[in-house]
């Protein structure tokens, strides 16, 4: 299909951010490593990249240049110790302190993936060093909205004037891994300031391209025990949330510079980093406990189960021994009904997203469609906000299947569906999120309007659909997140998912993960590539709105005889006057205007015999369109203005009767509209006959109802407009 912007040729005054040139985000710079090492190498230099340089830009604009030293300087690893090392495998040599940059939420996420040494390995390539083939490059690998992406950065690190990391460092002053992965995260998102407010879950997903699943410890499951001993012993991370302090008015995490401390030792709205779980018995009976750690490497748990505590002594000598450390390293215990009151959320990345289900150890399968909200075409927003364009958001068809080797075949499948938006501009934080997520529709509602043929012919469910039925997820929350993930139990049968934003008109890129045993995924009015394939789905017209005999009758066989007794042939001069003095009767407020050039477009498209005239029976069929058309018109011009909004457009359009995909109405309104895409009626009249002569063309070449082939040789171009 023809991209949105490349349409865009015209020269337009500027548009305001959102009006009508869709913001894409912004792919990050791919570079290939194992050519610049090779080079580097081979030249006997040590890499410098340009893309990430070693410059004040690379850290970023706002508040963290007012923590930085004033002989702020970039210094690679071998200056700053004498034997510096990328990677140990020694965990103990994993801890990671927190610096200027105000990312714990990053780094109680890294903590997490030290956890699972495949994993960490998969993000951090081994076969790095600073002595064999050492050039002062490296490279790290993130999940980047569906696809693992290579991110490769130089060894230059801030640092301040005693030689100390500014930012992420190691508690053993040698190992440098944690530096250079941070660099690189900051690359991949535009700055290291750009690091400084997030979540745990995202970095997370960033790590794993698993899938999260959240749990508000307040309202938590009553096998919470049981879901922290699979996820510890699975292939799982977590990561957790305290409390907001008054201090904090973000969900969320940006840490340090107005931190608040409690007097329990937990930092407010703080990220931690759950190390491991225990259950213990004391002298009054079995007891739960949660090992955290703070990413700071400081400051920690005051209460039971703290370092000092005296439920120590509850225990037996030797469990004593083995568990308990009077060390301020940031890492503590506490037991798990005082981390259910004091944190607030429980955030769990799965590999696979069997934990929450009795389907362990079976096989799941992961489909990714990538989507986007345009406004004006499919930024329909949300049912809720009380508009009638939700159905313009973007469907997908979800057909979940029965597993076949289960030995019991359950009646509901665990399915796990994942909406994320993507960020439009280069920096990660430029712009905040949008309210997002989505809406899931059952077969069993939709088969009187979702037959056999009308799941072929590709089609969306109309707006009438979306205002008579119920969706499974009728509580539905929508968050100002990256990522909105929910879990279902489904019957094996037939639904249809709908994202969207809170608001609508609101635009983004998006990706809509799904997880199951067995299903099939595909979204509603695709188009092809094929530029000379005309599909189905692409115009389709229903002739449930017939342009019906109401506009026959006496005073229009009069208006007819009058025009053509003379002239029983008109050309395109006599048709722009006729159109243009003539009285609308019922429309007598709409100023109608068609020039010679549209006149001469509608003639070229009506004039079926070639003879640059219309005769009376072909005036007749374009009457009685016109007097159809200026009814839906004014009908849908809500404001009154003479013209229509894109999405006053695609309901006009809907209103006749005409099923168009949104990218060909997109393209239709660039090529007919003003540069604000705002349609008069005389360019929606050529839009309609456009539309219904390329629908006619279709249905008398198609073989099969589906779709048509032309030789290049049979393509033959539609007249238009110059």
């Amino acid at each position: 299909s023809m991209p949105f912007l490349l349409c865009l040729k015209k020269n337009k005054p500027p548009v305001p951010l959102g009006r009508s040139i869709f913001q894409k985000h912004t792919p990050p710079i791919q570079q290939n490593y194992q050519a610049l090492l090779e080079s580097c190498l081979k030249s006997k230099r040590l890499f410098t990249d340009d893309t990430f340089p070693a410059h004040i830009s690379s850290i970023g604009t706002g508040a963290l240049l007012k923590k930085l030293p004033h002989n702020l300087q970039w210094k690679r690893p071998h200056a700053l110790h004498k034997s510096p090392v990328f990677y140990a495998a020694n965990r103990k040599q994993l801890d990671l302190c927190q610096g200027l940059v105000e990312n714990c939420w990053f780094l109680a996420a890294l903590e997490a993936l030290t956890f699972h040494q495949d994993i960490l390995a998969a993000v951090v390539p081994q076969n790095q060093s600073f002595e064999r083939k050492y050039a002062g490059i490296f490279h790290f690998r993130f999940w980047h909205f569906g696809e693992w992406i290579d991110v490769v950065v130089d060894d230059r690190l801030p640092v301040n004037e005693a030689g100390e990391l500014l930012f992420v460092s190691s508690v053993y002053k040698n190992v440098f891994w944690g530096a250079l992965l941070e660099k690189a995260y900051a690359k991949l998102y535009g700055s290291y300031e750009d690091l400084q407010i997030g979540q745990v879950s995202e970095a997370l997903v960033d790590f794993t391209g698993g899938v999260n699943t959240r749990i508000k410890l307040a309202e938590a499951p009553p096998d919470l025990w049981d879901i922290l001993t699979r996820a510890t012993y699975s292939r799982s991370l977590m990561g957790y949330q305290t409390h907001l302090g008054v201090c904090f008015p973000s969900v969320s995490f940006s840490c340090m510079q107005t931190t608040k401390v409690l007097k329990n030792g937990l930092v407010a709205g703080h990220a931690y980093t759950v190390t491991g779980i225990r259950k213990v018995t004391c002298q009054y009976g079995p007891e739960n406990l949660v090992r955290l750690r703070n990413p700071w490497g400081k400051i920690e748990w005051k209460g039971d189960w703290s370092d000092s505590s005296y439920k120590w002594e509850l225990l037996s000598p030797k469990e004593k021994i083995l568990l308990r450390k009077k060390k301020e390293d940031g890492e503590f215990w506490m037991s798990l009904r005082d981390f259910k009151i004091h944190f607030v959320d429980l955030v769990i990345c799965k590999l696979t997203p069997d934990l929450m289900s009795q389907e362990d150890g079976k096989k799941w399968m992961y489909s990714l469609k990538s989507g986007r909200w345009v406004k004006g075409s499919t930024a329909g927003g949300s049912l809720g906000f009380c508009n009638g364009n939700f159905w313009m958001n973007p469907q997908y068809w979800l057909n979940v299947l029965p597993v076949e080797d289960s030995k019991k075949s359950p009646r509901t499948c665990n399915v796990v569906i994942s909406l994320m938006q993507k960020h439009s501009t280069k920096h990660r934080n430029g712009a905040p999120h949008l309210f997002i997520g989505f809406l899931l529709y059952k077969s069993t509602i939709l088969l009187p309007f979702f037959p056999e043929q009308y799941q072929e012919s590709n089609r969306k469910l109309p707006p009438g659909f979306f205002t008579r039925h119920q969706p499974v997820n009728k509580h539905q929350v929508f968050l100002d997140e990256r990522e909105v993930t929910h879990d279902f139990h489904l019957e094996p049968c037939v639904y249809v998912i709908v994202p969207s934003t809170l608001e609508p008109q609101q635009e983004s890129e998006f990706i809509l993960r799904v997880f199951s045993r067995k299903h099939v995924l595909r979204i509603f009015n695709n188009l092809v590539d094929n530029a000379f394939l005309l599909q189905v789905n692409d115009f389709f017209f229903i002739p449930s709105k017939e342009i019906v005999d109401r506009y026959e009758g006496k005073i229009w066989e009069d208006f007819f005889t009058k025009h053509f007794e003379q002239n029983p042939e008109i050309n395109a001069v006599q048709l722009q006057r006729i159109l243009n003095n003539i009285s609308w009767r019922d429309f007598q407020s709409f100023r109608l205007n068609f020039s010679l050039d549209s006149c001469q477009g509608i003639l070229a498209l009506l004039d079926l015999n070639a003879t640059g005239t219309l005769s009376i029976q072909e005036f007749r069929v374009l009457w009685k369109r016109l007097l159809f058309y200026l009814e839906v018109f004014q009908k849908r011009d809500t404001n009154r203005s003479g013209k229509l909004d894109l999405v006053e457009l695609h309901t006009a359009v809907q209103e006749t009767g005409i099923s168009l995909s949104n990218e060909v109405c997109n393209l239709m309104a660039i090529r007919y509209g003003d540069p604000d895409l705002q349609i008069s009626f005389e360019s929606f009249v050529f839009f309609m006959l456009r539309v219904e002569i390329m629908g006619e063309a279709f249905r008398n070449l198609t073989q099969d109802g589906k779709g048509i082939y032309l030789r290049e040789s049979e393509v033959k171009p539609i007249p238009s407009r110059s």
